[in-house]
Parts: structure tokens; sequence; C-alpha cells
């Protein structure tokens, strides 16, 4: 099968996406999604335990994941490499279709972050989740197939490329240039 220019682009970013911080990072950009295909920027947002980031229709679109159809507690936020997201969308004002809600500048590999790691942002709390993010219908038609085939890849799922799920585990306050770090592992 013949790679395509943009595969052979994209692929190219890898080098620029693996020097994200491993342990301390910066928030890039917050985006809530108030109703389907809309997205509102934000310079602070709060996350919540119960509702994730607020104002986000997280739970009310539900999951495919869970039996009764109902919000999954492990997919409440979307974490996404702001370089990853860099690379697939472009321009930062494209960033926020990819539907995650925070853009960080921080490694969200599994090696890195593996399931159970959390991590401080601003004043709250996240945990990763065992649940992958992938790309989807939606993400492929706003970005191209290279562009999902990029993220679902191998190497792609291991840095997590399409982004990361999380929970709120410490509600708090998180602002677009705010810090964020890994928190030891607990015992």
């Amino acid at each position: 099968m013949r790679q395509t220019d943009e595969l052979t682009r994209l692929e190219e970013s890898l080098e620029h996406i693996r020097e994200a911080p491993a342990d301390g990072g910066t928030v890039e950009l917050i985006a809530r999604r108030p109703a389907e295909d809309e997205r509102e920027i934000l310079t602070e947002g709060r996350l919540d335990t119960f509702d994730g980031l607020e104002g986000d229709t997280w739970r009310a679109r539900g999951s495919s994941r869970t039996p009764d159809g109902g919000p999954n507690p492990d997919s409440q936020l979307t974490l996404m490499n702001a370089r990853a997201a860099a690379a697939i969308a472009g321009e930062r004002e494209r960033w926020a279709l990819a539907g995650d809600q925070i853009y960080v500048d921080l490694d969200l590999s599994i090696s890195n972050l593996p399931p159970g790691s959390r991590v401080q942002i601003g004043s709250a709390v996240i945990e990763f989740s065992e649940t992958p993010h992938t790309g989807c219908a939606k993400f492929s038609s706003r970005f191209g197939v290279d562009a999902l085939k990029f993220v679902n890849s191998p190497t792609g799922r291991e840095l997590r490329l399409r982004g990361a799920n999380c929970r709120v585990v410490e509600a708090g306050t998180v602002r677009a240039g705010d810090a964020i770090r890994k928190l030891p592992n607990r015992a």
C-alpha cells in the first residue's frame, strides 16, 4: 500500500510530539462543547467530579460503552496533546474540532501516564482511564482518513495521539496557561 504525502507529513511530526515534557507541562487550550458540533474556547473552566467540565455536554451525550447508554465516568474529560493537535488540525483555531476539552503540552503516552495515573491541572486533579480514546467517523470527516490512520496506528495508540480519557477526582479550576504536572503514584 502506497503511503500518502499527508500520512508521511504526520509521521514526520512524531519526533516533535515525543519531545513533549514528561513530568510537567502547560494547558494550551480549553474547549467546551455546549451542544453537538459546537465549541466554545474558554480562558477558564471549572472541573467537577460529577459534571466534568462545567457547561460541557459530556453527561447529556451518554455513551455506547455503558449498558444503559448513560454517560461513561471513565471518559468524563478528554485531553489531547497540543503538539499532536497542531500536527493534525493545523492552526490553533481548528484544534477544538477534534472534540476534546483540554489540549496540553505534556507527554500523554501510555508509558508515561498509564491508566490510574493522576495529574494536577490547575487546582483540579484528574485520573487517566483504561478506556482508550480512538478516532471516529467525525474525526475522519474533519481531518481526513490519513489523520484517522495516524492516531489509530499502534504508535498513535501508545502515544495517545487521539487523546486520553480521564475522570475528575478533585474538583478545581483550570485556566489556559496553567501548569499540568504528574502526581506521584499512590501506594
